[in-house]
């Protein structure tokens, strides 16, 4: 099933872009109504005017072991060297019969082009996917020919008999009059030690996805795309405890709390917030049949602004850039690739770092409980998890322009509640989680204010499972999901909005799976599922969608409700499905 699609978009647009280009309608897939493949509302990423080049990565590959999956890539020809822009699209699959959701990454050179898990089938379900990612940012990187791999491991045999097929392709659109070049780093660097690419294990606080680097002279922005996920025991981290709750209520320990810190040189440097996905087997399979958790088939980076570092990293000497993450209890894997701006101008940029408060606030949550077990051993009440930071890093950087002073100024906050009723009968979990992060990024030459870049990001989560006992002598295990996604970004220039965006994603769903008196599976009822994708921008830009299902088949799919002329509108150069974008690179300083 690909994601909402859209229909190249025809042109206008003025200001600091410096690209015309105007929003045509979104032309939706033909209604999923009654499918039972994979379903969901995501937007496909809008593309400009002009007939792409096309790179196939690789075609028809099958995944059934743990087997290297290389590929060969050269840049297209035909298509010049700076494009409009580059997106990635893959196509999934996996044969139906029993088979877990697996990890599946792309690599080129070291750096991550796609992260994400699959769908897992049914007996009579052979389930396909479409995913994209907008990889314009990453042009600097694809410029060059290289090595990379597909990284999907798998099992098949007499009990996993799900094979799982891919391909994937780039697509490269020519810079033009309507679809200027887009202005993208100048440096693509990753930070694994794989130099084709693989994710790097985090087992504990501790354990560093780090690489020491000796950077160009001339950088004047910095930025890293960040992505953690949680394995093995950290699967369902949002829903541990702290050890010493952990047999009173018979839960996972090691604590809920997950946060990813980035460091220069061991100096905090900022912090990249871990999305609770939930992938296709977790907690009941049938909760995501036809449709997936949020972000769950195709993970969106979190950026961090590196860019108070800028002066520094600058000097020529070799610097350690490294990120881990806080409260991992076996393990996460993480990728992260660094993005580097570099001054046209000037072969050394010289400055350095002014203010860091980062620095010195470790990443050590609060914990309360309001618990009691009674005498029966009945237990009830709540465990809290709270920790909100406020930072500030300021640097400068002696640029062409002049001195540019940056400043990330950020509150990050996580506010988790594991609230228990737990008896002879019954064991009942509720998790209300939320992770937020409230941020500006401001630059500027001299006393003028030439950049600020704005965003609220919310991630929401309520989880509650209750295991039951029947009065048949089984049990009933039945479970509410509740997950969220809201990013709102706004940039700036001299004190006006040069544009605004709203991203909200949404994904509720529920399922009452049935046990015998040995747990086994003796069926499941009351399955429903709905998803609804929307955007909107200052330009007028909306693009809207609803996706619903019941007992594993699609019951409602919407488009453009409440969009002008109920359609769906956007703009080629946007990123309707929240993916990151550099703040200040639209100002051009």
């Amino acid at each position: 099933m690909l994601p909402r699609g859209y229909s190249k978009c025809g042109p206008w647009l003025c200001g600091l872009l410096g690209a015309l280009s105007i929003a045509g309608p979104c032309v939706a897939d033909a209604s999923a109504v009654g499918s039972t493949n994979v379903t969901v509302a995501d937007p496909a990423v809008p593309r400009p005017p002009g007939t792409p080049c096309v790179v196939t990565l690789f075609s028809g590959d099958s995944f059934v072991d743990f087997s290297d999956h290389p590929y060969s890539y050269a840049p297209p020809s035909g298509c010049g060297t700076h494009w409009a822009k580059v997106v990635l699209e893959a196509d999934f699959s996996v044969t139906a019969g029993r088979q877990f959701d697996r990890t599946a990454q792309l690599w080129l050179g070291g750096v991550n082009l796609y992260y994400g898990t699959t769908q897992e089938p049914s007996s009579t379900v052979s389930p396909s996917w479409h995913v994209e990612r907008d990889l314009t940012d990453y042009s600097a990187l694809l410029r060059q020919a290289g090595t990379g791999r597909a990284v999907l491991g798998n099992v098949v045999n007499g009990t996993y008999t799900g094979v799982i097929h891919g391909s994937a392709r780039l697509l490269f659109y020519p810079a033009s009059l309507r679809a200027p070049g887009a202005l993208t780093p100048d440096s693509v660097l990753p930070l694994g030690s794989d130099a084709v690419g693989n994710a790097t294990l985090l087992d504990t606080s501790d354990s560093p996805l780090s690489k020491t680097l000796t950077l160009p002279t001339n950088i004047d922005r910095a930025y890293l795309d960040v992505i953690a996920q949680s394995q093995s025991s950290d699967e369902f981290w949002y829903t541990c405890v702290p050890d010493s709750y952990a047999a009173e209520v018979q839960e996972c320990g090691g604590g809920n709390f997950r946060e990813a810190e980035v460091s220069i040189d061991g100096q905090p440097a900022g912090v990249a917030p871990v999305y609770p996905w939930i992938y296709t087997g977790g907690i009941d399979p049938y909760l995501w049949r036809p449709t997936p958790g949020v972000q769950t088939l195709n993970f969106m980076p979190y950026r961090v602004d590196l860019t108070p570092f800028a002066g520094l990293l600058s000097d020529g000497n070799p610097h350690t850039v490294a990120v881990n993450v806080a409260g991992a209890n076996h393990y996460f894997l993480a990728s992260a690739t660094l993005l580097l701006y570099r001054d046209p101008h000037l072969r050394r940029v010289r400055g350095g770092l002014l203010r860091n408060t980062l620095a010195g606030q470790a990443p050590t949550p609060t914990i309360g409980d309001t618990l009691v077990t009674d005498t029966d051993g009945n237990v009830s009440g709540a465990i809290t998890t709270r920790l909100s930071r406020h930072y500030v890093i300021a640097g400068y950087a002696i640029t062409s322009h002049g001195r540019v002073d940056s400043t990330v100024d950020q509150t990050v906050a996580f506010t988790d509640t594991q609230s228990f009723t737990i008896d002879a009968s019954t064991y009942r979990q509720v998790t209300d989680q939320l992770t937020s992060v409230d941020g500006v990024s401001r630059h500027r030459i001299g006393r003028h204010l030439v950049g600020e870049y704005r965003q609220r990001l919310r991630y929401p989560l309520h989880v509650d499972y209750s295991f039951d006992s029947t009065s048949d002598g089984g049990y009933a295990m039945a479970t509410q999901v509740h997950q969220g996604y809201t990013n709102d970004i706004r940039r700036e220039f001299g004190g006006r909005t040069l544009y605004a965006a709203h991203v909200s994603n949404t994904v509720d769903a529920g399922d009452t799976l049935d046990f015998d008196g040995s747990f086994n599976v003796t069926g499941h009822s009351g399955q429903q599922n709905a998803q609804s994708f929307a955007f909107r921008d200052s330009l007028g830009g909306c693009y809207r969608s609803d996706v619903a299902s019941a007992d594993g088949v699609v019951t409602d799919d919407a488009t453009g409700v409440g969009c002008p002329d109920g359609q769906s509108h956007v703009y080629w150069f946007t990123r309707p499905d929240g993916s990151p974008g550099s703040g200040s690179a639209l100002l051009g300083w």
